[in-house]
């Protein structure tokens, strides 16, 4: 669906993106992450067809950008952070307007409109006036305008910026329905959304993906794979063994109660297995070993932080 090679963006001197590449398939949602200033929204709007890639080429659905702009455009609904409405306007005369701007014949508007106010939750909001909703019925509007032309590649820049716990879980709730019938590209840096949204995760630091691949298999990445492991006994003779073994990168005792004591390991890739039986194997009483999945927001740091490889 989307084939970005060797992308990059300059504003004068300075390169927001440099030499990006990276391939996504039919039907996925896709987070992408990095921290501001990253060069999140740049590659947005070049993918989007909103900037020229000052190198580099972008093809949506095997069109090229630069050969086919017109082509490109119509496949691609984009939404920025702030959603850009006529307040003035109720819904269903909003999203009219937009059909008719993307050059969508009326009979077809006319039929997307339901389709797209059932979508968005907008069910009972479709004669309001825009201005009398909340901030995230209005978001929501944006997406019900961005999907109207059925576009195969959808980009939503920060879509959860600013709205309160409910209207989170229902806009999660959108998104997750919206990659059943395109492809979605998320802009976050609140990394529970995208394990709640996503299938696969960019990384982009300094204009650059540090990585790509599934949410899950972040933790192999920054710091190592981190797992959590209690043990009964010593926490020094526990640390003896662990940092004797050449797939662990580091041991922090996280705390001691009623003879066990608890330990933030970072291993060398995801080697729980080879892990537990070093610790048998070293005579040691084994009471657990969990993922550390709440360390995600620290892996991601590492990978994103100045001076990280």
């Amino acid at each position: 669906m989307i084939e970005v090679d060797h992308l990059s963006r300059y504003y004068g001197q300075h390169r927001a993106v440099d030499d990006v590449s990276f391939q996504i398939g039919d039907n996925t949602v896709v987070g992408f992450l990095g921290l501001n200033g990253a060069g999140k929204t740049t590659t947005l709007k070049v993918i989007a067809g909103l900037l020229p890639p000052s190198a580099g080429t972008v093809r949506v659905d095997g069109v090229d950008m630069a050969t086919a702009p017109e082509s490109f455009r119509k496949s691609i609904g984009f939404l920025p952070e702030t959603p850009p409405l006529y307040v003035e306007q109720t819904v269903t005369e909003f999203l009219r307007f937009v059909g008719q701007l993307r050059g969508v014949a009326a009979a077809e508007v006319e039929r997307r409109i339901p389709e797209v106010i059932e979508r968005c939750q907008l069910k009972g909001r479709e004669h309001w006036v825009i201005d009398e909703l909340s901030h995230g019925y209005r978001k929501r509007v944006g997406i019900a305008a961005t999907i109207l032309h059925k576009p195969k590649l959808v980009i939503l820049d920060e879509p959860i910026s600013g709205l309160d716990p409910e209207q989170i879980i229902e806009m999660r709730k959108v998104i997750r329905d919206l990659g059943k019938e395109c492809t979605v590209l998320v802009s976050s840096h609140i990394l529970p959304e995208v394990r709640q949204t996503c299938d696969r995760v960019l990384v982009l630091r300094k204009g650059r993906i540090v990585y790509a691949g599934a949410e899950r298999d972040l933790h192999s990445h920054g710091e190592g794979h981190l797992v959590r492991v209690g043990v009964r006994g010593t926490s020094a003779d526990l640390l003896a063994v662990l940092k004797a073994m050449p797939n662990v990168r580091s041991a922090t005792v996280e705390g001691e109660a009623d003879g066990v004591v608890d330990v933030l390991v970072s291993l060398i890739g995801d080697q729980r297995e080879e892990l537990i039986a070093a610790l048998v194997g070293a005579g040691q009483r084994v009471r657990r070993v969990e993922d550390a999945r709440d360390d995600l927001e620290q892996t991601f740091l590492d990978l994103t932080r100045e001076g990280a490889a």
